[in-house]
Formats: C-alpha cells, sequence, structure tokens
C-alpha cells in the first residue's frame, strides 16, 4: 500500500505511527550524514549538492541552509505541477538542512586517497539506507523527488528521462557556479540506484489497510 498521495490527515490515519516517525526522521538524519561525508571527503558530491555547494561559493549561508531555501523553492514548483505535499515532503525540507549543518560541525576533513574512497563509499551506502528509511515511512517524497515525479506526471514524460535532465541542469549549473565535480559525483550516479534498491527491501514498513 503506498499513501505518498494522500492527504496529512489520511496519512495519519494509515497506522504504525511511532514506526513511521522514526524511520522518516532517522532516515533523513543519516541522509544528511552521507551527504556531509560526501562534503569531507573531499572527492566530489551529488548533483544537488554540487549546486548547493556553488551557490555557498557566492552567499554568506551555511550549506544547510542553502539546502532548506533550495528545496522552499523547488516546493513552490509543486503548485502549477498540483503536487500535494505530504508531512515527510515537509520534514524533508526543513530536518535535512538542519541536520547537514551539525553533521558538517561535528565531521572534519578527510585526508589521504585511501581514506578518502572509504568514506565515499560509506557515504554512499548510508545515503541509500537513508533514503529508503524515510521513502519507506511513507510520509511523501521529498521536494526535489517530488519535482521529478510531477513533471512526468503532467507531461507525460518518461520519469528516468525527468530525472536525467533535472540533474544534469543542476549540476552543469551547480558546476559553473564552481560547485566541486569529481570521482565522487560519478560514483554517486552510479551506486545510490542499487544501494537504495538494497535497503527499501528492508526498511519499507508495512501500512494497516
Amino acid at each position: 500500500m503506498t499513501i505518498t498521495n494522500l492527504t496529512p490527515r489520511e496519512q495519519f490515519a494509515a497506522g504504525r505511527l511511532p514506526l513511521r516517525f522514526t524511520a522518516l526522521f532517522l532516515g533523513l538524519t543519516l541522509y544528511a550524514l552521507a551527504m556531509a561525508l560526501l562534503v569531507r571527503a573531499g572527492l566530489g558530491v551529488d548533483p544537488w549538492d554540487v549546486f548547493h555547494l556553488g551557490l555557498a561559493t557566492h552567499l554568506p549561508l551555511s550549506l544547510g541552509t542553502l539546502v532548506i531555501l533550495v528545496g522552499v523553492v523547488v516546493l513552490l514548483c509543486w503548485i502549477p505541477l498540483r503536487q500535494w505535499p505530504g508531512i515527510g515532503t515537509i520534514a524533508n525540507t526543513l530536518w535535512l538542512g538542519i541536520a547537514l549543518d551539525l553533521w558538517l560541525h561535528i565531521l572534519p576533513e578527510f585526508h589521504g586517497l585511501a581514506l578518502q574512497l572509504l568514506v565515499l563509499l560509506g557515504a554512499i551506502a548510508i545515503n541509500g539506507l537513508g533514503g529508503a528509511m524515510y521513502i519507506g515511512s511513507h510520509f511523501g517524497p521529498g521536494p526535489r523527488d517530488g519535482l521529478m515525479t510531477g513533471i512526468a506526471l503532467r507531461t507525460g514524460l518518461s520519469l528516468r528521462l525527468v530525472r536525467t535532465v533535472l540533474e544534469v541542469s543542476v549540476l552543469a549549473i551547480g558546476w559553473l557556479l564552481g560547485g566541486p565535480v569529481g570521482l565522487g559525483t560519478v560514483a554517486y550516479a552510479l551506486l545510490i540506484g542499487p544501494a537504495t534498491q538494497f535497503f527499501f527491501r528492508f526498511t519499507t514498513i508495512r501500512l494497516a489497510s
């Protein structure tokens, strides 16, 4: 059963709330940890964070604050698409940036190629686990994922094509703004799908009928 298109009241009624809220916020916290690890590894980050870091080179704001602001702007783009945000959408928009700044405050930079590669691979695995947990909580997609699905739904284009165009676009803009593109960017693009799919089978919460 999927409830990502239900109203917040209907989502509350679907049951298993303590477990689902735990999965939601733990998943988002792990997702933020993975983002911070990718930044500290220094080998390149995922396309959206290339964009966020590109903005950070021009704006006197923390990376987490920029993640929140971009999330809000993307969420506003849902309006013409007639997308309905879920509880998880709002939590993703706000908590991800807050948790990211907390992790960046705690984590040091990593040096030495072997250690950087190990952190990179660990970050992708943690990202896959965190993403699978918050998606599996059935509280709605994040603002960026919802934008992709909304455009695909309204235009009739394939989700793969829409996702590719959006991520290549934000990657290019972020790179032009000075965001870091590197081995980590390529590794993330290739491995995040399989990583999320692997953990999804263990983290999806079965809902009441």
